[in-house]
């Protein structure tokens, strides 16, 4: 089937058409079909059109002066001979159902296309992923490796599961050891305190900077040292000088507890937080604070979505913006 190249895209006669009506190919236009770069090279390397004066390695040459189009290609042929009928747009491709077709069937998936070496903007991916979400579909991120391998990854901007009730909390005073905090409840308040702190002795419990942080700001706790009484704000402060990403993680934290989440470090796991829901003995998710207009590389979204799948936990990212904190897993699949 003879085609010809026009511009940016790949145009064929009337005789085209039967590639739109039997497998989704194109899109139809007024005398023809008009093809993308990456359907007229699949089409090309499988010997479905001819282009005079171009073979496969030419015309990818040509279409690679956008710098994203191998990737791009990549994902759109491995879609293709996975059984997906594929169409560009309105992210990078819409996928249809398995034995749909575009005019006769439905998309299922949303798909953007991103390398290795791309951050993810996700102020932007919550845009996309709420949009597909509108749609009814699933929005999926293609990631293209070094070595032209394919990764999948599901995207959902969810709220968080149910949650146990949290229990009212007693007035507490607190001791200042360094950057922690020694309080000394009743054996009544040590039952409202279970999710709290760490157990020092029989008597003393050590609570962390954010648990601090948390519960002064929730007016329960007063802090002290040797010379008096202690501003909740100077110990913010004091804590900041030394924590950079201090004020995100203590409104991920201020947001999980009021939800009725238990926050606890997620150091062990390269994270601010692994959360339980009170409903479990372990904990189910890893949680890290994404500050509002952060940019995260996508490599370190691989690992954290690697590691919390290898312990069975699901990987979140609380993204701060306008919306407030919107939570975004990722999670590996299989098309």
């Amino acid at each position: 089937m003879k085609a010809r190249l026009d511009g940016v895209f790949v145009r064929l006669g009337s005789e085209g058409r039967s590639l739109y009506d039997q497998s989704g190919y194109g899109r139809p236009e007024e005398g023809g079909l008009r093809l993308s770069p990456e359907e007229a090279c699949y089409l090309l390397s499988r010997k479905r059109i001819e282009i005079p004066g171009y073979d496969f390695d030419r015309l990818s040459a040509y279409f690679a002066k956008n710098p994203e189009f191998l990737r791009t290609f990549l994902v759109y042929r491995d879609l293709r001979e996975r059984g997906y009928a594929v169409q560009t747009g309105p992210q990078d491709f819409r996928v249809f159902r398995r034995g749909h077709k575009p005019g006769s069937g439905q998309s299922q998936y949303m798909v953007r296309v991103l390398s290795e070496r791309d951050v993810v903007d996700f102020s932007l991916l919550i845009k996309e992923t709420t949009s597909s979400s509108h749609m009814r579909k699933q929005h999926v991120l293609a990631i293209v490796d070094d070595e032209s391998e394919l990764t999948y990854y599901e995207i959902k901007v969810q709220n968080l599961p149910a949650a146990a009730p949290s229990e009212p909390l007693p007035p507490l005073k607190g001791l200042l050891v360094g950057k922690s905090a020694f309080v000394r409840p009743s054996e009544d308040e040590r039952n409202y305190l279970a999710s709290f702190g760490i157990a020092l002795d029989e008597e003393r419990l050590i609570l962390s900077p954010l648990e601090i942080i948390y519960l002064a700001r929730a007016g329960v706790l007063t802090l002290s040292n040797e010379e008096g009484e202690v501003p909740q704000d100077r110990f913010f402060q004091i804590v900041a000088d030394q924590d950079t990403e201090l004020e995100q993680k203590v409104t991920v934290y201020t947001n999980l507890r009021r939800e009725g989440f238990i926050p606890r470090t997620g150091y062990k796991f390269g994270h601010h937080f692994r959360v339980y829901s009170g409903l479990k003995p372990h904990s189910e998710m890893l949680v890290h604070a994404i500050a509002a207009g952060e940019k995260v590389p996508m490599s370190s979204i691989s690992r954290s979505v690697r590691l919390a799948h290898s312990v069975k936990k699901k990987m979140l990212f609380a993204a701060q913006g306008s919306m407030g904190i919107q939570y975004v897993e990722f999670a590996r699949i299989k098309l």
